[in-house]
């Protein structure tokens, strides 16, 4: 590795007089991939938007190539190689691949049109040099997640980056699709470019960074060479306790609670047969376009089967829309939490009675005090980080807002809860807190579905898995018979199928 490229010392930074950091450090070399790690609310966000000149330190020195920097804006940042690919990657949905790559160089220039020649060109250039292959023509909307991620780092590339920072870079990304990631940065790397990943999964730590730096609460905890770090000091520091992991195995399997017959729904899945019973936690995985989620949207009525048959406690019973789904006691926590679960302008209380707020009205009035003091219960039962069930819902973390996304279906008094990738873009410390929810709802009678292609969430918290290949259920096993290795191999089609029950 080479020489320091970005230094920062003592860094300070408050919003309305609360500190959101404390003093941080961060040493960063060139042809390093360097982890920035911590919960969320840990202050990540801010310190990269200090380094990029989105914020300003109210105290500290952030030393850049050598070069202190005092007052800098974001573009001062980017002429000096920082160049940041956040969350939502920044692109133009309704422009072309090579038009987004070209971007900022065509704005550079003085021309007053578009040289269409010479954008591609530079796209073909930039696209090279990471290893990608699109369309140079195709609109960006019509684009996979990993492969807008890759128009993102050839714009960045074009840039002269010498510092990359991805926040929370696989997300959304398949396990291919993050084996493709890394490679890239590798390459990056030993071009000497110093690269910065901020991130809470920790078993992908492992597999790309040189070193690590951890914050809690806006100030350092710890900072070394990743191999000084095992997982279980790792996860201390970050979220300051102690997470074991277990596999759930329930004891006791009591009387059927769900059972589907020959769901079909034409063009995305046929002939799903499964039964679910009162203690067990069942997991549906599959790639991308394997149907898997269509089934929990069926289920639901979002998008209702064609055919097939639905029991719950023994009874037929028929979802044609969500109003129906939710007569039925059946609760959906979708995938995407901030655009389908919450009302992010609305407080947490409204959000939490979103689901059952006819259970409120007394003599045609809503009885706030009632809704105040059930929100106020969730927030203690589900251990969710707010002052009160008053602020808006954005105020809080990531796995914070997926507690109150559950505490709104909770509060419906559901017998059934199906959840699409429950603990996306949570922290290791909120997804600990998410599976025991779960668990205990399984032991209290509450069918739960796990929907998610998260394979160690699936065997550690479901005792049976369903593989769903191309609409129809490849493979079923017990948990115990399964792990990682094998699920990996029977979704990559490496492996014989294997079912038992």
């Amino acid at each position: 590795m080479g020489e320091v490229f970005l230094e920062l010392k003592g860094i300070k930074k408050s919003f309305d007089g609360v500190y959101a950091l404390k003093g941080v450090n961060l040493t960063v070399k060139k042809g390093e991939v360097h982890c920035l790690a911590g919960v969320n609310g840990c202050g990540k966000s801010t310190l990269i938007k200090v380094i990029s000149g989105v914020h300003a330190a109210n105290e500290g020195e952030v030393y850049i190539d050598g070069k202190e920097m005092k007052n800098f804006s974001p573009m001062d940042a980017i002429r000096q190689g920082v160049q940041v690919i956040y969350q939502d990657f920044a692109v133009f949905p309704n422009l072309t691949v090579a038009e987004n790559i070209a971007m900022n160089r065509n704005m550079e220039s003085s021309n007053k049109l578009i040289n269409w020649k010479e954008s591609k060109k530079i796209a073909t250039e930039a696209m090279a040099k990471i290893g990608a292959h699109m369309d140079l023509d195709l609109l960006v909307e019509q684009l996979s997640v990993a492969n807008k991620q890759m128009v993102a780092i050839c714009r960045a590339i074009l840039g002269e980056a010498k510092l990359l920072i991805l926040d929370e870079p696989t997300t959304a990304l398949t396990a291919k699709e993050v084996d493709k990631l890394f490679t890239i940065i590798k390459n990056l790397k030993e071009k000497g470019i110093a690269i910065v990943i901020v991130t809470h999964k920790i078993d992908e730590v492992y597999d790309i960074a040189d070193k690590l730096t951890i914050i809690r609460n806006g100030e350092n905890v710890a900072s070394g060479d990743i191999k000084d770090f095992d997982q279980p000091a790792f996860v201390k520091y970050m979220t300051g306790r102690d997470i074991v992991k277990t596999n759930f195995r329930p004891t006791e399997i009591g009387e059927e609670i769900l059972k589907v017959e020959n769901l079909t729904r034409k063009g995305v899945f046929n002939n799903i047969n499964f039964r679910l019973q009162k203690g067990e936690v069942l997991g549906i995985t599959g790639l991308l376009g394997s149907g898997r989620g269509e089934i929990g949207d069926a289920l639901f009525g979002i998008a209702p089967a064609n055919s097939g048959d639905i029991y719950l406690h023994g009874k037929k019973i028929g979802i044609k829309n969500i109003g129906d789904a939710v007569k039925h006691k059946i609760a959906y926590v979708p995938e995407d939490r901030l655009t389908q679960g919450l009302f992010l302008e609305r407080s947490i209380a409204d959000n939490t009675v979103a689901a059952s707020i006819k259970y409120y009205f007394a003599k045609g009035m809503l009885q706030f005090k009632e809704m105040i003091d059930s929100s106020d219960n969730w927030i203690k039962d589900l251990n969710i980080v707010a002052k009160s069930s008053r602020p808006p819902v954005k105020t809080l973390s990531g796995g914070n807002q997926q507690k109150v996304v559950i505490a709104k279906w909770l509060n419906t008094k559901p017998e059934l809860l199906i959840l699409n990738g429950p603990t996306v873009g949570v922290d290791i410390g909120a997804k600990s807190d998410i599976h025991g929810i779960l668990h205990r709802l399984a032991g209290e009678g509450v069918g739960i579905i796990i929907i998610s292609d998260d394979l160690s969430e699936l065997v550690e918290n479901c005792n049976r898995i369903i593989v769903v290949n191309n609409g129809k259920i490849q493979a079923e096993m017990n948990s115990s018979d399964t792990d990682e290795a094998k699920l990996s191999e029977l979704l990559n089609g490496k492996a014989e199928q294997e079912a038992s029950r």
